[in-house]
């Protein structure tokens, strides 16, 4: 992999990643862009413990761009995107419309390809391993960054998630805290070491599922793939290296080497869920990373939560009023019919 970094017109910060050691990236921005200016804010709520990102300055931000001005293409035949170069393998660079910013974090985004047509599905494990690598590198860089506690990986992937650019991409947050939901699982990961004698939660889950094996989707030498017992999600799959690590920087390279075939694997099957012909799987892909300051860190478990909001072909999972009221999520699918079904579509099958 070469790295290759520069600054954007309004000096945000670029970052090039080439399968490739020959390849030059010189080209410079030329857009007359003013300094990126963000009124993104840290509230606590006193009654629930957490915390929200108050960002007004997002309401203008690029909506649904049509394919000929998509921001995320390459820089072609004199139309300047956020992109210089004419093409490239995987990029990032800092959000022209961040949530988080400054003192308050940071917010990347990260283009998988230069073809806007494509899918993270569509990539070559050669171009999803690079991914990989990228992801690795900004968790690095992030996490020594004054006041990042915790850093996100994700992508959101269709309309009725809420992506505003259609383009293949996914986003990185630094957050200046412990998110609410990695908190709970450091919470239950500490009352089950109490109660067991210091087992550890994690391994205990995979190890569970692993010997159950009735909602197992994928296992591999150094990947198991399956859907938890208590899914929230009517499709909803969770990815762990049979190594328990903290973060992407302390996956082997073994792990590394199989990960792009295995998740290559499951976004597959998931267009494939509802049948041929029909739209792709809407879906959420996210790293769940430890915090980087927590005692517990070392105990924690790096691992990716796959889900669909989608419920049935043409209809959608709503968070209503006791998801969004009360945080209580009501599935429609049973976890057992997911996992036979995500096992269903398997690539040669």
């Amino acid at each position: 992999m070469k790295k290759t970094s520069t600054r954007l017109a309004d000096g945000r910060e670029l970052v090039y990643y080439d399968s490739r050691d020959d390849v030059v990236r010189d080209t410079a921005d030329p857009r007359p862009l003013r300094p990126v200016a963000t009124t993104a804010e840290i509230r606590e709520d006193v009654l629930l413990g957490d915390r929200v990102a108050v960002a007004s300055h997002r309401q203008d931000r690029t909506h649904l761009p049509p394919p000929d001005a998509c921001p995320l293409c390459p820089s072609r035949d004199g139309r300047h995107t956020e992109i210089p170069g004419g093409d490239y393998d995987v990029v990032v660079f800092e959000n022209r419309f961040p949530s988080l910013a400054g003192d308050a974090g940071r917010c990347e985004v990260v283009c998988f390809t230069s073809d806007h047509d494509a899918s993270f599905a569509d990539l070559t494990e050669e171009r999803a391993a690079l991914v990989l690598e990228a992801w690795t590198d900004r968790t690095a860089e992030l996490s020594g960054l004054d006041g990042v506690e915790q850093v996100f990986c994700f992508e959101n992937r269709g309309a009725e998630i809420g992506v505003t650019l259609g383009h293949p991409h996914g986003q990185i947050y630094g957050y200046p805290f412990t998110t609410p939901r990695t908190a709970l699982m450091l919470r239950s990961l500490e009352e089950h070491a109490a109660r067991t004698g210091g087992a550890n939660l994690f391994d205990d889950v995979v190890e569970r599922e692993r010997a159950d094996g009735e909602r197992v989707v994928l296992d591999t030498a150094h990947w198991t793939a399956f859907v938890p017992y208590a899914a929230h999600w009517p499709y909803e799959v969770h990815l762990y290296p049979r190594r328990r690590v903290p973060d992407l920087r302390a996956l082997d390279e073994a792990a590394r080497a199989e990960f792009p075939r295995v998740y290559l694997e499951l976004l597959r099957r998931f267009d494939r869920i509802f049948g041929e012909g029909r739209p792709p799987t809407p879906y959420i892909s996210a790293w769940h990373q430890a915090p980087l300051r927590d005692p517990r860190r070392d105990a924690f478990a790096l691992h990716l939560e796959l889900f669909t909001i989608r419920r049935t072909s043409g209809k959608l999972k709503f968070l209503a009023g006791s998801e969004s009221g009360m945080s209580v999520f009501i599935n429609d699918v049973p976890p057992e019919a997911a996992a036979r079904r995500l096992r269903e579509v398997a690539s040669g099958s």
